[in-house]
């Protein structure tokens, strides 16, 4: 019996050592397994990215792109900035090769909110102008809070997850572009977040966490409407409540 029962115990342990090498032996692979995926965005597949098209479908532009060649108006939004972006789904020649860029155009005075991106470090530099950074660290360091005026010519990096921000602290405008290691980093504004979710995050979680009135935390609700552009909202409703 004794003999019989080493015997099974040795054959699970086999077995379970196999199922677990099985979707690395059969399901998945570490490297590119072609040069090139561009991304299938119309593709009914689900899954962690976007398809491959035929090669015969793709042509031979998917390499190249002019998207942030020029910006967009810098006035369009009380942020006073304009961001063009050249992710996946703007330039689908650079679906599972985990890297995507943005150009941000500023007004004087002009800001790119707190923000957010949960799947990507961040590398930037400023291709004119001065621009504040501001990088807020985690709980681990205190919430320390890193900043530095970066001009024209230096650069800057972010770690993914940190919360940051830039802001044109100089009289003309500014331009930064900045690069992704993914094809898809994301972003979420903070404020945005806070007081634009759907559905609402409730009224008395917001007063307990930031200390404020209910008063403060309605009219900032009310003021980022969601399916809108929920950035001019917020400003609005924050300007809104400072000059009263």
């Amino acid at each position: 019996m004794e003999n019989c029962f080493k015997t099974l115990a040795g054959g699970m342990v086999i077995v379970v050592l196999l199922l677990q090498q099985a979707p690395v032996l059969l399901a998945t692979d570490a490297d590119p397994l072609q040069d090139f995926c561009v991304a299938d965005l119309d593709g009914e597949v689900t899954v962690n990215g976007h398809p491959c098209k035929p090669a015969s479908a793709a042509g031979d532009e998917f390499l190249f792109s002019n998207k942030i060649a020029t910006g967009g108006d810098v006035n369009a939004n009380p942020n006073g900035s304009n961001v063009t972006e050249l992710d996946v789904a703007e330039w689908p020649g650079v679906n599972t090769l985990g890297v995507s860029m943005n150009r941000v155009d500023f007004a004087p005075g002009g800001t790119n909110p707190p923000h957010i991106h949960p799947r990507a470090t961040e590398v930037g530099i400023v291709l004119r102008g001065e621009l504040l950074v501001g990088i807020i660290g985690s709980l681990d360091t205190g919430n320390r809070y890193y900043s530095k005026v970066v001009r024209a010519g230096e650069t800057f990096v972010i770690p993914r997850g940190l919360m940051h921000f830039q802001f044109n602290v100089g009289k003309t405008e500014a331009t930064m572009v900045v690069s992704f290691n993914s094809q898809n980093p994301g972003i979420v504004f903070v404020p945005l977040t806070l007081f634009g979710s759907n559905p609402p995050i409730p009224t008395p979680v917001l007063v307990k966490a930031l200390r404020v009135d209910a008063g403060v935390v309605e009219l900032l609700k009310s003021n980022s409407p969601v399916g809108t552009d929920l950035r001019e909202y917020f400003y609005e409703g924050l300007c809104y409540y400072l000059d009263k």
